[in-house]
């Protein structure tokens, strides 16, 4: 099954974001189409002097109406194009696998041309998430562009939300299928640099782990020895590990999740053939952060290294202002947490926040709390996670002393 073609003519102002590499087409940035549409048709975008301008994927049900595909001359939308697109996104990656890496993004969505779409590889598993209905009809090409270049034990389908409540009412396509291949019988193991973890491609946050946080956490493994770790929303306990490869003393990984703890406590077990990671003391701690983080200073307890990698705190523009002041609530409470001289690793990866915005806060929650920081490396996106356009700029990390 294929989408149908959908001519559609645009305002000026979408039109010159569109010019300047903008994937997105909002619904207000229409002008004039000759008919409905169904999610994923070709939408084929003309100017105001009705010259081809682009063609993307048209989704009804979306504010962004259309995700651009292509733009500037007319050219064929079709599964070698699809595979195409793929294969030059797979071929920026693929030194990653020579640096002891099988767990890494093949396709960023927009950032590789192709908006809207995730491909992700953990060994020798694939898992491809959808943020819009409009790649329903196109999944067979992506399958077999992806086959072209992988050969895998089983694709995994992932749904955001609200592609997944679309799916339920329109197609026979689930959170959590397999698209081909064999069943999973639980958590599937990768590698990264040389490191063992395993993910739930089925059931886990993102697509199974955090992938966008590999040169991080082996910044982390760097900075971490002799020293005593405190992981916060350590999920699967992905720089917990690296701080104990790295020769960390203690690590203690804390999340709200008991699944997510229990992985990170299996995690450490699958590295333990690395004599830093055994001889690392490690224990968990189950609860909301801003509980229990009070409760550890109240013990008295210190730490000479706190990272901070929370879950995205603005979704939404009106979210802004809350998500500030919980970024500088729990950085503060990090820093009471922080020995004299102890290194802050704290991440962001709400895309609302800006780099310099996110700075801001932690110097002024660290001047406010009588404990000036030197930032001592600021980071952005790896290279499995490139940034084609402003709005694709999300994630950023501080280390400061």
């Amino acid at each position: 099954m294929t989408g149908g073609r959908l001519a559609i003519r645009v305002h000026p102002r979408a039109e010159r974001a569109v010019r300047r590499g903008h994937p997105w087409v909002f619904a207000e940035g229409i002008s004039q189409q000759r008919h409905e549409g169904r999610a994923g048709d070709l939408a084929v975008l003309f100017d105001g002097d009705n010259r081809f301008l682009a063609i993307g994927l048209y989704d009804p049900d979306s504010p962004i109406r259309v995700r651009i595909l292509h733009k500037g001359e007319p050219e064929t939308i079709d599964g070698e194009w699809f595979a195409a697109r793929i294969k030059a996104a797979y071929q920026a990656r693929a030194e990653l696998l020579e640096q002891g890496t099988t767990g890494f993004r093949i396709v960023h969505g927009e950032n590789d041309g192709l908006p809207g779409l995730v491909v992700d590889r953990y060994g020798h598993s694939l898992v491809v998430k959808l943020y819009t209905a409009a790649w329903f009809p196109y999944l067979h090409d992506i399958l077999a562009g992806l086959r072209e270049l992988v050969r895998t034990d089983r694709v995994v389908l992932r749904l955001s939300r609200a592609v997944e409540r679309i799916a339920a009412g329109s197609v026979d396509l689930r959170d959590g299928q397999i698209l081909q291949g064999h069943p999973l019988s639980g958590p599937v193991l990768f590698q990264e640099n040389g490191l063992e973890f395993e993910a739930d491609l089925a059931r886990g946050q993102k697509t199974g782990f955090f992938l966008d946080q590999r040169d991080n956490r082996a910044r982390v493994e760097r900075y971490s020895g002799g020293k005593s770790v405190l992981d916060v929303f350590a999920y699967t306990g992905g720089f917990s590990v690296c701080a104990a490869r790295g020769g960390a003393l203690s690590v203690t990984s804390l999340d709200v999740s008991e699944p997510a703890l229990a992985a990170a406590e299996r995690n450490f077990l699958h590295n333990r053939s690395i004599a830093a990671v055994t001889a690392a003391r490690h224990r968990v701690l189950a609860g909301d952060a801003f509980q229990l983080l009070p409760e550890i200073r109240s013990r008295g307890e210190r730490f000479q290294m706190v990272i901070l990698d929370p879950p995205a705190f603005a979704k939404a523009q009106a979210e802004i202002g809350r998500a500030l002041a919980s970024y500088a609530r729990i950085i503060r409470m990090a820093l009471e947490l922080l020995s004299n001289g102890g290194l802050l690793v704290a991440a962001s990866c709400s895309g609302r926040i800006t780099a310099d915005r996110f700075q801001q806060v932690v110097n002024e929650t660290a001047h406010k709390a009588g404990r000036p920081l030197r930032i001592l490396e600021q980071t952005g996106h790896p290279l499995d996670h490139p940034i084609g356009f402003p709005e694709g700029a999300y994630l950023k990390c501080i280390f400061a002393t």
